[in-house]
């Protein structure tokens, strides 16, 4: 073969540069093709997701909170090609399947590095967000105490009228992070969201008297969840989420 190194002394440092980079990029699809058969040989039964997580959290740090439920076979969290940082999720694969359930029921709204963890079952195509989901069973929750109700409590609590399917939102100054007192909750059926009205509603949370009502999406959203308001509240062009 023609060595361009030895007939060239000045290109020297180049071919080598060409070298590394090829080096790199082999190890690069190594690489892929490796988390590709993990993810394809995952029991997805038996693995959760866990989205919201902070910068900070490495795959180590998961694996020392979720080997505290049971026995945990791998976690992985996919990162940026670039910068090499986690993109705000990641998988816990459990050994057993009953780990992954009650990790679920545990570990979910609990707050890592200040941020709920949003924990629940895999699949491939899993995205953070679940708007596909949304049926307008959309609660507002008032009255809550600033200091001591936060978005972990609001799911423990509404959690046994039925499946909500995305994080309890507490609206929260965004100078201070307090709450202003309020949030809002969303289920999967109307059946849950009345169920919880009926049960809730005017009832005590933290020594306050809270108020369960619909919520009333706004004509024009930011599109960040802070969209609603309460019915019969204030605001230009409110529609209701629920008809009929």
């Amino acid at each position: 073969a023609f060595c361009v190194a030895s007939f060239v002394p000045a290109c020297c440092g180049r071919v080598q540069r060409v070298k590394k980079y090829w080096r790199k990029q082999t190890q690069s699809i190594t690489v892929t093709m490796a988390s590709l058969a993990n993810v394809e040989h995952r029991n997805q039964e038996a693995t959760c997701y866990v989205g919201n997580l902070d910068p900070s959290v490495s795959e180590d740090l998961l694996v020392e909170l979720f080997t505290q439920i049971g026995r945990v076979n791998s976690v992985h969290m996919p990162k940026d090609k670039l910068t090499g940082l986690h993109s705000g999720y990641g998988f816990v694969e459990f050994l057993d399947v009953a780990d992954a359930d009650y990790a679920i029921q545990i570990m979910a709204m609990v707050k890592m590095f200040g941020r709920p963890m949003r924990v629940s079952k895999s699949s491939l195509d899993k995205k953070t967000g679940s708007g596909s989901l949304d049926v307008g069973a959309n609660l507002f929750i008032g009255n809550l105490d600033p200091g001591d109700v936060d978005e972990k409590l609001l799911y423990d609590t509404f959690s046994a009228f039925g499946t909500i399917i995305k994080p309890p939102k507490i609206m929260r100054d965004d100078m201070t992070n307090q709450s202003k007192g309020f949030g809002f909750v969303s289920f999967d059926a109307f059946e849950a969201s009345d169920l919880a009205i009926e049960c809730m509603h005017n009832q005590y949370l933290c020594n306050r008297q809270i108020t369960v009502q619909y919520a009333f999406k706004k004509a024009s959203t930011s599109g960040e969840g802070n969209d609603m308001v309460a019915e019969g509240g204030r605001g230009p062009g409110g529609m209701p989420e629920r008809h009929g």
